[in-house]
């Protein structure tokens, strides 16, 4: 199997090559860029496993890079990984909902980022069954990754796929904030609870379009659950 490809979108050449430096020892394949404009022209080429996207960059913040990727039906299902110094619970929410996959601040640890990378790239991962999902009209392909309403396809980022698999194999029963991140993200990494709202919220949105939002339920005090049953 060839190596996992990153793509770094950073500015600032030293800490550019210190990422670089430790996920090639890690056994990662490397791309890099200094700036918006030459992230996107190396996606138009090759397509990386995950990106890695600095807030701050000189022609366009990476923020909307990440919005940009998230829109295009080409790169949506990029995982993306946002560094910056802004570490404020605005700011993380904000990276968030504009489809970042995770958040690091700075000053990091190569280790830490390699743990947040591994746990980004296993939760978006193919999986291999051919088991096809369907509730209440929404039809979920486990082998393509597929989520289709009649002859529609719906459009999720790969956060949102993870957990509307989750949902839809465990249906009419209530999580716990604590305990999605657990199934979800998996207990050996650190997400703050505020991040299952982001994604619920980005998940809603995407069936709202196709009627399906009611399936997923706010039950107050506890959690949330899906189920094609009212309220």
């Amino acid at each position: 199997m060839s190596a996992r490809q990153i793509l770094i979108v950073e500015d600032e050449r030293p800490i550019r090559e210190m990422i670089a430096f430790a996920l090639k020892r890690a056994g990662y394949g490397v791309q890099e860029a200094a700036d918006c404009r030459s992230a996107r022209l190396m996606l138009a080429d090759q397509r990386p496993d995950l990106l890695l996207v600095d807030w701050m960059l000189p022609d366009m913040s990476g923020l909307e890079l990440t919005r940009l990727i998230k829109r295009d039906r080409d790169t949506r299902e990029l995982p993306v990984i946002m560094l910056t110094a802004r570490a404020g619970e605005a700011d993380k929410v904000a990276g968030l909902e504009g489809g970042a996959d995770d958040y690091v601040t700075k000053p990091f640890s190569p280790r830490e980022l390699l743990a947040r990378i591994q746990a980004v790239l296993r939760r978006t991962s193919t999986g291999t069954t051919d088991e096809t999902i369907s509730i209440g009209g929404l039809d979920l392909d486990k082998a393509s990754h597929r989520v289709s309403t009649g002859e529609r396809t719906v459009a999720l980022g790969p956060t949102e796929y993870r957990m509307l698999e989750f949902f839809m194999t465990h249906p009419d029963r209530v999580y716990t904030r604590e305990q999605l991140l657990d199934r979800v993200w998996g207990g050996n990494v650190y997400v703050e609870e505020r991040t299952i709202d982001v994604h619920i919220r980005r998940l809603r949105k995407a069936l709202e379009e196709f009627g399906h939002d009611r399936l997923v339920q706010t039950v107050r005090g506890a959690g949330y659950r899906f189920s094609a049953r009212e309220e």
